[in-house]
């Protein structure tokens, strides 16, 4: 491998050119002696088809789906960009942050948990009390079937078109957990069921 500066070294002389430089050089000992002319570096047109190359072979690891999120997020980038001003924005991400999104994309369907107030619920009661939300989340890509991959042909020929169907499994609760119950801010008692999840997996 190439370090980041090259040194070349001058080319051997036949001896007719040695015997030729040493007799000019005894002859003339008193001027200077010119400097050899360095070697031209490699054209900016080859590096630019390296670079090229580089990038091609990043993108043929996309999926389609991905290329689409990038030009998208690309183009939203581009026009924050002009919106605010700046001019230094990456074009890709870096190799580590994409790993890491991999990663945070393909993690199994698993149950996770969340203390938050009944307030934060959403279903309209009005409480200071705090209760542990356990939810699903993780992806399902080992849980496709036949099904999946023959609906998602389905949909892409347009053979179902209004029909709202989904084309892979989903993370969802298989069990809940016990009923929640607890005061509101008026002291009126509540019980609700099938709050939290108990077992979690691909439906």
């Amino acid at each position: 491998m190439f370090n980041g500066s090259r040194k070349y070294s001058p080319l051997p002389s036949s001896p007719s050119s040695s015997r030729a430089s040493s007799s000019s050089s005894s002859s003339s000992s008193s001027s200077s002696s010119l400097p050899a002319a360095p070697r031209r570096s490699p054209r900016a047109l080859q590096r630019h088809s390296s670079l090229l190359s580089q990038y091609s072979s990043l993108l043929e690891s996309y999926t389609e789906g991905e290329i689409r999120q990038l030009i998208s997020a690309l183009v939203e980038r581009y026009s924050q960009a002009m919106n605010s001003g700046g001019h230094e924005l990456p074009l890709f991400a870096r190799p580590g942050s994409r790993r890491k999104r991999a990663r945070a994309r393909h993690k199994p369907c698993a149950l996770k948990e969340l203390e938050v107030s009944v307030s934060e619920l959403g279903l309209g009661y009005e409480s200071d009390e705090t209760v542990l939300f356990r939810y699903c989340s993780g992806t399902c890509e080992a849980a496709v079937r036949s099904y999946d991959l023959s609906l998602k042909s389905m949909r892409s020929r347009r053979r179902i078109k209004k029909e709202k169907v989904r084309a892979r499994p989903c993370c969802r609760p298989l069990a809940y957990d016990d009923d929640v119950s607890f005061l509101d801010a008026y002291n009126r008692y509540y019980t609700v069921n099938e709050l939290s999840a108990k077992e979690c997996g691909c439906v």
